[in-house]
């Protein structure tokens, strides 16, 4: 993941794993606190376990970065800590990888995340995955054209996000909108398709999302369609949203979400386009798992082996110079015998052994073991590096 991001352009940032509540509360309302592990320290002061990855990110961004050159492209992967139910692929305590672009609000930028996004999954060797992609901005103009006022709005997209249609289309009743106008907002939200689909809404947002895909197909990413019924469920959001799911894992398929948003004014900076996106990498093991993915066997390129006390600190100079080569080494530390060093190095997959015996170091030699093969080959020490870089 984290070299994909860095072939995209991107630089990685570290930011604490404590942050001040404040910094969640201002982004998700006051409520928040009740699902994050949020406590006052020996100061008196309100802090948090960071819940998630975008708030630290822009809060760095506004205190440290906000000259830098645009556009400006971060990536990162930490841990999270979020206060509920623990279940299959949601955890108290998870990671997660995510990037975020500050620049340009043009397609270019959406469909530049969403291709870091993809490209991925497909490098970590992910089968099968969709992307679903929306526009936040249909259905919020759908409600402020019908009436719905800003402090309304956000909890009716959080049933309609939900899918819960009943308790969404009773908030819009009590908002004021007919059911004429009620069914349209629910017809939209299952609009799901190819981007032929698209024709059914007009204006901006339908040329940012035809923007969007034709430099997606430029990208070559062809596992990808339009869902304007995502809505993400976070208010931030200002224009594209996409989400990412593996149908392995079922109910819970998310492993990938983001979009468009600004929030660098909450934080005491000018307002500043920003898109990104955050990964559950936990679930994405689990997605991965599921496939029948297998995890590369650890393995070692030499395992150095001192035949007696006399020849250990020859085996050490050996291994020393083997590993300022860049040639991964290990070296018998328990004064095992013969029998069972062999057994160690073929129990940590080692390729090759070099046994360092009294005849040997007489002879101005070590013995090269092949450990798939078994050939043994006698070399002389000075020309042991080359042997083995061979």
């Amino acid at each position: 993941m984290r070299r994909e991001a860095a072939l995209f352009g991107f630089r990685e940032i570290a930011t604490p794993i404590f942050e001040h509540t404040e910094l969640f509360t201002l982004r998700s309302g006051p409520n928040v606190v009740e699902e994050i592990y949020a406590f006052q320290d020996k100061g008196g002061r309100d802090i948090s376990l960071r819940p998630e990855l975008t708030a630290p990110a822009m809060r760095f961004f506004v205190n440290e970065l906000s000259s830098s050159a645009r556009p400006l492209k971060m990536f990162y992967f930490g841990q999270c800590f979020r206060y509920e139910r623990p279940q299959s692929g949601r955890f108290r305590e998870f990671f997660q990888f995510g990037a975020e672009l500050i620049g340009d609000p043009g397609p270019e930028s959406d469909a530049e995340v969403i291709a870091l996004a993809a490209s991925i999954m497909r490098r970590i060797g992910l089968k099968q995955y969709t992307i679903r992609i929306g526009h936040i901005g249909v259905l919020r103009n759908m409600l402020a054209e019908a009436g719905v006022g800003p402090e309304a709005a956000p909890l009716i997209l959080q049933k309609l996000d939900k899918k819960e249609y009943e308790e969404a289309s009773q908030r819009m009743r009590d908002a004021g909108m007919d059911d004429e106008r009620i069914g349209k907002v629910i017809d939209i939200t299952n609009t799901v398709g190819p981007v032929e689909v698209l024709d059914k809404i007009s204006g901006d947002a339908r040329e940012h999302l035809l923007g969007i895909f034709r430099v997606l197909q430029a990208y070559g990413i062809d596992n990808i369609q339009v869902d304007l019924g995502v809505v993400r469920g976070l208010d931030y959001y200002t224009g594209m949203v996409f989400e990412m799911d593996a149908p392995v894992l079922g109910a819970e398929k998310q492993i990938c979400g983001g979009g468009s948003y600004s929030l660098t004014e909450l934080f005491g900076g000018e307002k500043t386009f920003s898109t990104g996106f955050g990964i559950g990498f936990d679930r994405t093991l689990l997605a991965l798992e599921k496939e029948g993915y297998q995890a590369p066997v650890h393995s070692i390129d030499v395992y150095v082996l001192p035949v007696g006390d006399s020849t250990r600190q020859e085996a050490h100079h050996i291994a020393a110079q083997l590993r300022r080569a860049g040639i991964s080494t290990d070296i018998d530390l328990m004064g095992r015998s013969l029998s069972k060093s062999m057994k160690y190095a073929n129990g940590i997959n080692a390729r090759r052994t070099v046994i360092v015996g009294d005849k040997e170091m007489a002879q101005g030699s070590v013995t090269v073991r092949d450990m798939v093969t078994g050939e043994q080959t006698l070399v002389k020490r000075e020309e042991l590096l080359t042997f083995l870089e061979k």
